[in-house]
């Protein structure tokens, strides 16, 4: 597993990757949360549950990452860790799990850009070559 970066002109580009649909999710969800703190300074003390579905992958992946956004106004967290599972029912995606954190303290976690929501900008949920790629635009 893993996460990147790539340019953008204004904002963030961020992909993660991983050996299941599932982890590309989480890396990415770790990346975005990168960029806004240090995410060896935030421990998952505490867990929030998310749910989120859509049509289609693309679209489940931005609710995904929006959702975690929401979170983080309404629960005044941060989260490092994420375990999710992702499941086909009739013609919808549904992604359930967990995001582990803890509530934001500037002090010790160094905050550094606000994440405002992810975009539908150069989306695009694949498997290649046995890994898992997602990836957007991320508005900062």
């Amino acid at each position: 597993m893993v996460y990147k970066y790539f340019e953008h002109q204004a904002d963030v580009g961020i992909i993660g990757v991983g050996k299941t649909l599932e982890e590309s999710f989480q890396e990415a969800a770790r990346a975005m949360f990168q960029i806004m703190a240090s995410l060896n300074s935030i421990e998952g003390k505490k867990s929030v549950s998310i749910s989120v579905k859509s049509e289609d992958l693309e679209g489940l992946f931005i609710e995904w990452l929006n959702e975690l956004i929401a979170q983080v106004g309404l629960k005044n967290m941060l989260f490092s860790r994420f375990d999710i599972k992702i499941e086909k029912k009739q013609d919808k995606y549904i992604l359930k799990g967990k995001a582990y954190g803890e509530k934001i303290n500037s002090e010790k976690h160094k905050l550094k850009t606000e994440v405002k929501a992810a975009s539908y900008s150069q989306l695009k949920v694949k498997k290649e070559n046995n890994k898992y790629t997602a990836r957007c635009v991320v508005d900062v």
